[in-house]
Parts: structure tokens; C-alpha cells; sequence
């Protein structure tokens, strides 16, 4: 028997980490994100608002749910994890975003599931052109930098540099710390920071080990400007994509937007290849929305 909640918190992020990890499992292939991904958005946003997510359970499982994320105060995303013909999670998702004044809210779709996509337009959704091309990596072909690493330079972990202030705290705010700390697949030890002659923080990246799904997903990568241009990205690839291996991830994902020549250079660097791609959908006000009324 189904029941419905509208889950807030950390019964949010443990209810959604459970179902993309039973999807992930039931679809290796064809779900846009992993449980990983929610995890790193929920220090953004703690889901303290229960209009903004309902899920479906089935004797306390859930099986289906739909979300909107508040990534800044007119920039949200709306997403459905539930089969193109599981109605009421499409409904709620066109009613919850006819409810919200902003310009845009943003959904991923693969190019490819052509009744996910008839799902969004009759929720009120239209592609646009942005997309990201995904990418997968077999661990045993992970490709070591082609050059050392630069003078100087260090990599260090948040296991072992937990003094200074997180080094996302500049871009993810002053919480992030504290929300990464509740997210179960987040490991400090794979949460590095690449270091300059002078202290500072020149880049990061964070890999997520899911164990359930034996997926490893990378986000974010980042290398400052200042400090672009030594290879950097790929020392910080290749300590976590191992650090992901050696905790027994038998698949690395990571998506990336084509446009982005200097990210696509070092994921295809590291050994990823394209498996395919997700595009950005719209949410446009005044479509007609799953329940026929009319959104916005």
C-alpha cells in the first residue's frame, strides 16, 4: 500500500539517498543522478520546507518522489524520480512549480527517454540548450597525470587539514561543512584540496564512494585561476578516481558541459568517455499542466 510524506531535513536526505540507490541498482544505466548528487546539493539546500518535496513510500520504501531544490533565491531545479506514467509525482512537480515566482526552473532529462520528456512537457516543461555530456570511467583504466606535480604543490585531504575553513566554504556557504558531515556516502578522506607553495587553496575536488551502488561520482572539480594551467585538475583526478577504486567503486561517473573545453580536456585525460547526454528542460508558466489547469 502506498502512503505519501513530504519529508524535511535529514529524513529528506536519508529517504532520497535510499530511492536513487534502489534506482541506480533497478537501471545502472538510465537514471541522471545518483544518490550522491542529492547529498552534495543538500547542504545548499536542507529541504526545511515540506511544500518542497513529496515521496511516495511503499511499506516505509519509497519508490517515487519529486523535489524542487532552491540553489539561490531565483535559481531553483525541479526533479522527478518516478516512472513517466507514475501521474501524481508529475503532477505535484507542475503544481509545486506554478507556486514558486521565478524565471526559470531547471530539470534534467536524457536526450533519449522520450516518455520522461512527454512527462515534462505536459508538466509544463521545454528543453533548452544546455546540456551535459555523462561520463563514465572503468576504474582499472584510470590514467595517471602526464606530468608531475607542480613545485611546490601539495594535496592534502579535509581527514587530515580540518583546521582552516572549508575550502567550498567561499562558494558553498558557511554551512557546507556541517551538511556534508550528515551525508552518508561523503568520506573526508576523499574531499581533497590541492594546496599552493604559499598555503592557500588552489583547487579541490570531492568523490563520492556510493558502496551500494558501486558508483563513484565526482562533483565539483575546481582550479582557481590564478592556478590554472599546471595540470593541477589531473593530480586532484587521479588521487581521488584511485581513492575511489581502492574503496571498492566498480564505476566513476562524472558529467560535465561540452562548452567547458578545459573540464572536458582533463575528464577525457583521466579516461572517461561520453555514454550520453542530459539535457537542460525549462519550466515555462502558462502550459498545461498533467491535471489539465493551467500553470502560472
Amino acid at each position: 500500500m502506498l502512503t505519501v510524506e513530504d519529508p524535511i531535513g535529514v529524513r529528506y536526505l536519508h529517504l532520497m539517498t535510499v530511492l536513487l540507490q534502489r534506482r541506480r541498482l533497478a537501471d545502472p544505466a538510465g537514471e541522471v543522478w545518483e544518490a550522491a548528487d542529492l547529498q552534495w546539493w543538500w547542504p545548499r539546500d536542507r529541504h526545511d520546507d515540506p511544500a518542497d518535496a513529496r515521496v511516495w513510500l511503499d511499506d516505509d520504501e519509497p519508490v517515487a518522489a519529486a523535489v524542487l531544490t532552491r540553489w539561490k533565491p531565483d535559481r531553483f531545479s525541479c526533479d522527478v524520480f518516478a516512472a513517466a506514467d507514475f501521474e501524481a509525482a508529475w503532477t505535484f512537480a507542475a503544481a509545486r512549480c506554478a507556486q514558486v515566482d521565478v524565471a526559470h526552473i531547471e530539470m534534467q532529462l536524457p536526450e533519449g527517454d522520450t516518455a520522461a520528456q512527454d512527462a515534462a512537457r505536459r508538466s509544463g516543461f521545454a528543453p533548452s540548450e544546455e546540456s551535459y555530456a555523462v561520463c563514465w570511467l572503468d576504474p582499472a583504466a584510470v590514467r595517471a597525470p602526464r606530468r608531475p606535480l607542480a613545485d611546490g604543490y601539495r594535496i592534502v585531504s579535509r581527514a587530515d587539514e580540518h583546521a582552516r575553513p572549508h575550502w567550498m566554504t567561499r562558494r558553498s556557504g558557511a554551512q557546507v561543512e556541517d551538511g556534508l558531515r550528515h551525508c552518508s556516502i561523503y568520506d573526508p578522506q576523499l574531499d581533497l584540496a590541492m594546496l599552493a607553495p604559499d598555503g592557500s587553496v588552489a583547487g579541490y575536488a570531492l568523490f563520492w564512494p556510493d558502496l551500494v551502488t558501486g558508483v563513484g561520482l565526482v562533483e565539483p572539480v575546481r582550479i582557481e585561476d590564478a592556478h590554472a594551467g599546471q595540470g593541477l585538475a589531473a593530480q586532484l583526478l587521479d588521487a581521488g578516481l584511485r581513492g575511489l577504486a581502492a574503496r571498492g567503486c566498480t564505476r566513476l561517473k562524472v558529467s560535465v558541459e561540452p562548452a567547458n573545453t578545459k573540464a572536458v580536456r582533463a575528464y577525457t585525460g583521466a579516461g572517461f568517455a561520453v555514454s550520453g547526454i542530459d539535457r537542460t528542460w525549462l519550466y515555462e508558466r502558462g502550459t498545461t499542466t498533467t491535471d489539465g489547469a493551467r500553470a502560472g
